[in-house]
């Protein structure tokens, strides 16, 4: 037999450890990986490291806005060739994002050709597209020259990239971030750089200021495609307090051509002839224009809308769908909050403010706390563009110190350039030069000689030791750095001033009135049809209240070997209850049925009717009516009819059937009724009050009459002051009335006695 060798241990690299531990260690190693530089922003500059790298690789092929725009391919290559090791379609998604100016707020790269639109259409291949950077992004870049950030070795170590970008633009809050890291994720909307820069200036000149003082500044996001918020002012507020929350996103109804004000508010243009149409200008962000029209379309198709007629795209730059009521009667406003109900024309957007701080750690902030760590980042780069700044004053009067001794001693200095060996040596004796100075002196051109030259090193020795001594108070006063931030957010507030296009406010924050209640209902067009059903089950509607003659059925022609069974007068918007004798109940909307031009179709395509039970009743739901249920076995209940109503196509159960008990009566319970009467198959008849028996929603019931021999046969309700009456035979609609019941009046579940003379052989009251 043979035998397996255990592996040796002498393999080079080869370690023994548990399975368990060596996953989750390289798990865990994936898992932060994938936080700190792939899903989760910066708080400082808002950016993953892949669009960071795409900008830098743009700044570095000098794509700037007033360049000439290269081939986006071309960036793309020297992405994933030097910063980013990564699939070209990943690199070039990010980067199509960043162009699109219909999802970042600001964007940041300027795309040339194809880059998709906002019906959800995919951008061209980078191969036909074209890129330059924008001005916002050159903000964003602004001072990666100046000191002001480390730079970090590439993947590879051959090339350097910056590990934050150090411009004032507030990048994370003006445009926004998602991203699905493991365990942790990150949601934050775009908002207006204006009323960022206000609440930065609260945090900034006071560390105490309370979260509604930044509220009263900060109003909440603002969506690159406009639209609505419609929360209230205290959702939103405790949102941004705890970092967690989220918003109900609305497209906008605007009729630019409307006659009136309020109509153009409204999104409604008047037609001749009494009509009108509606008309949304705006959607919300990151809802596909095209997928939209068509879940539009797609409900008015399945008739879940049957109050609109007709949906239009007309669109060209601008948003503009157009909507047909299907008459002038139709409420705008119940069609509005149709479509919130039954489109993405309201979504929601979630927020979570999980981002990357100074150290790399992933955390939830809220509003306050994200910017006092944004307003610490920016004073930090500005001490270390200062200090920056000091260190190449510091070289250059070094050397300007150096040039104005050579000019104090010109004619010296020609001597020891002209006859000694080495000059250089001697100057710096000389003249106690530093290498430097006496390099850089040996370096001037003969035309900087001139007294010219003199003066022009004089005057900017003074004015880099006015800059120095200006820098230095800067970098040791706190209150001026705070004072230079200031400035410079004032600056950048200006440029994107709420009265420029860039800056102006296009998300609208308006608390929604109180929820419009409907129902589908509401959508129906009220017609009165007469429902008819047939005893093998076939439905359908005809137009009008039709005579239904003596027999209670209409003149309607059936399927052969068919016959009537049941036939009402209603309305469209009326619900039918059907009760199959299984004591299941089920509804029909009698909007839905086929036209009675034709025999109609199974009622069993509709509703999920057991093969073996028999419809036993067909009636018109009326809001809180009483009916009296009873089973063969002489046993009920009453129920009411809003509680018989069944959401589904398998119906409701309501009665609860033993052996082979069927559902027998289900009759209407008139408001002035008080007493029960009962029939038996053994023809013996009991009369009890109606109070004995309870209103349930669903079970087997009470005890109606006691029998040896057979069951129930029918059972009715009655005043018992006006007597029992029951159907009499023969043509007409003759009924006889018996006043005198005293002696069939008894408890409920008594055996009875037989029934008045001349009382129906079929035992039945009608």
């Amino acid at each position: 037999m043979a035998t397996v060798e255990e592996p040796s241990d002498s393999g080079a690299g080869i370690t023994r450890e548990p399975f368990e531990s060596a996953l989750s260690e390289r798990y865990l190693v994936y898992a932060l990986s994938t936080i700190t530089a792939r899903s989760l922003p910066d708080l400082r500059d808002g950016l993953k490291p892949v669009h960071r790298r795409l900008l830098w690789t743009m700044r570095q092929l000098r794509l700037s806005p007033d360049s000439t725009f290269k081939k986006s391919a071309r960036v793309v290559g020297d992405v994933i060739g030097k910063y980013h090791p990564h699939g070209d379609v990943a690199v070039y998604d990010a980067m199509v994002r960043l162009a699109q100016p219909f999802t970042l707020r600001y964007p940041l790269v300027e795309g040339q050709g194809n880059f998709g639109n906002i019906d959800g259409d995919n951008a061209a291949a980078y191969r036909y597209t074209e890129c330059r950077l924008t001005k916002t992004a050159m903000t964003l870049m602004e001072g990666l020259d100046e000191g002001t950030v480390d730079f970090i070795p590439t993947y590879n170590g051959e090339e350097q990239e910056p590990e934050i970008f150090p411009g004032i633009f507030p990048n994370l809050l003006a445009n926004g971030a998602s991203g699905i890291a493991v365990g942790m994720a990150t949601s934050i909307p775009s908002h207006n750089v204006a009323e960022i820069v206000d609440a930065a200036e609260l945090v900034l000149f006071n560390k105490d200021v309370t979260h509604q003082e930044l509220m009263g500044v900060f109003k909440g996001p603002d969506f690159a495609t406009g639209g609505l918020i419609v929360d209230s002012q205290e959702a939103i507020s405790h949102a941004y307090e705890t970092g967690r929350g989220s918003f109900r996103v609305r497209g906008r109804f605007y009729a630019e051509e409307a006659q009136s004000q309020e109509d153009r508010d409204a999104g409604i243009e008047r037609q001749k002839g009494g009509g009108y149409q509606l008309v949304i200008s705006e959607i919300p962000y990151q809802v596909p224009k095209g997928k939209l029209i068509e879940q539009i379309a797609q409900a008015i198709g399945d008739k879940k809308l049957p109050i609109l007629e007709d949906v239009r795209d007309e669109s060209d730059e601008n948003i503009r769908i157009v909507l047909i009521p299907k008459s002038r009667n139709v409420d705008p406003e119940l069609l509005k909050e149709s479509l919130y109900k039954l489109t993405d024309l309201e979504t929601r957007f979630g927020l979570n403010l999980n981002v990357l701080d100074a150290t790399r750690t992933p955390m939830v902030m809220g509003l306050k706390e994200l910017l006092t760590n944004w307003i610490v980042a920016q004073i930090d780069i500005l001490q270390r563009r200062t200090q920056h700044r000091l260190d190449r004053i510091a070289a250059r009067l070094e050397l300007v110190e150096g040039y104005i001794i050579a000019f104090l001693n010109l004619d010296r200095v020609i001597e020891i350039i002209r006859y000694e060996d080495d000059p250089k040596a001697v100057m710096m004796a000389e003249f106690s030069l530093t290498d430097r100075q006496a390099e850089a002196i040996l370096n001037m051109r003969l035309r900087s000689l001139r007294k010219l030259e003199e003066m022009q090193l004089r005057q900017e020795k003074d004015d880099l030791l006015k800059e120095q001594d200006e820098l230095n108070k800067l970098l040791e006063s706190p209150a001026r750095q705070r004072t230079r931030l200031k400035r410079d957010l004032a600056a950048l507030r200006k440029e994107y001033a709420e009265d420029t296009a860039l800056g102006a406010r296009r998300t609208r924050i308006e608390e929604a009135a109180p929820t419009v209640e409907f129902s589908m209902d509401a959508m129906i067009e009220k017609e009165p049809v007469t429902v008819i059903l047939s005893k093998k089950g076939w439905v359908r509607a005809a137009k009008g209240h039709v005579e239904l003659g003596e027999d209670g059925c209409g003149d309607f022609k059936y399927k052969e070997g068919d016959e009537a069974a049941f036939a009402v007068h209603c309305q469209t918007t009326d619900k039918l209850l059907l009760a199959g004798d299984d004591g299941r109940f089920f509804t029909l909307g009698a909007d839905k049925l086929p036209s009675a031009r034709g025999f109609g179709e199974p009622v069993r395509n509709t509703l999920d009717i057991e093969a073996s039970a028999n419809i036993v009743a067909m009636m018109v739901h009326q809001k809180d009516k009483q009916l009296l249920l009873a089973s063969t076995i002489g046993k009920g209940f009453v129920a009411v009819t809003d509680e018989l109503l069944a959401e589904t196509r398998k119906g409701r159960q309501v009665v609860n059937l033993k052996g082979d008990a069927k559902l027998a009566v289900v009759r209407a319970i008139a408001p002035e009724h008080d007493h029960v009467a009962v029939v038996g198959e053994n023809r013996k008849l009991v009369v009890f009050a109606l109070d004995e028996m309870p209103v349930m929603a669903r079970g087997q019931g009470v005890t109606l009459q006691r029998y040896r021999d057979g069951g129930l046969s029918d059972a009715t309700t009655l005043k018992l002051e006006d007597g029992l009456s029951w159907t009499m035979g023969g043509k007409g609609d003759r009924t006889r009335t018996e006043s005198e019941i005293a002696m069939w009046k008894v408890a409920r579940g008594a055996a009875g006695r037989m029934p008045p003379t001349g009382f129906p052989k079929d035992n039945r009251f009608s």
